[in-house]
């Protein structure tokens, strides 16, 4: 697979009644409903905005590390991440102020623990998600060697 040259679009469309969930679709994916976090009074049981916001930074770190992990000829085995995005009232804004990312890396015998520690730290200096918003980040990693 070979990365196309930048800029790239990408196009998501939004519709909703006034009493509907969102429905947000974009050519050749499914679509998928979302609704007001429960903590803005949403239903249970929908991803929100703020939640698919927060996975966008999870799926992207990931996918950050395969790629540095890949570009250093680095042997692993499975990444597991956790991120916490923190909503803060700022100068009368909502809005998120802090990602804690906590990330666990398994590796086998032959790969090198530091060597993993510094990928994890490049794919989250590198993630174009969390680098495109205003709030602060923070990793905690933790290597396994299976």
């Amino acid at each position: 697979m070979t990365s196309q040259p930048l800029p790239h679009y990408y196009t998501v469309q939004a519709r909703a009644s006034n009493t509907s969930n969102v429905t947000l679709e974009s050519t050749g994916l499914n679509a998928m409903e979302s609704a007001p976090p429960v903590e803005f009074g949403g239903p249970a049981g929908y991803w929100s905005p703020e939640t698919l916001l927060v996975a966008a930074i999870a799926d992207c770190f990931i996918l950050s590390f395969r790629g540095t992990a890949r570009a250093s000829n680095f042997a692993w085995e499975s990444l597991h991440c956790s991120v916490a995005g923190t909503l803060e009232k700022v100068d009368r804004l909502t809005q998120f102020t802090h990602y804690q990312i906590t990330a666990t890396l398994v590796i086998p015998p032959e790969s090198d623990p530091a060597k993993g520690d510094r990928l994890l730290h490049k794919a989250e200096a590198n993630c174009l998600i969390t680098n495109s918003l205003s709030g602060t980040v923070s990793l905690e990693t933790t290597i396994q060697v299976c």
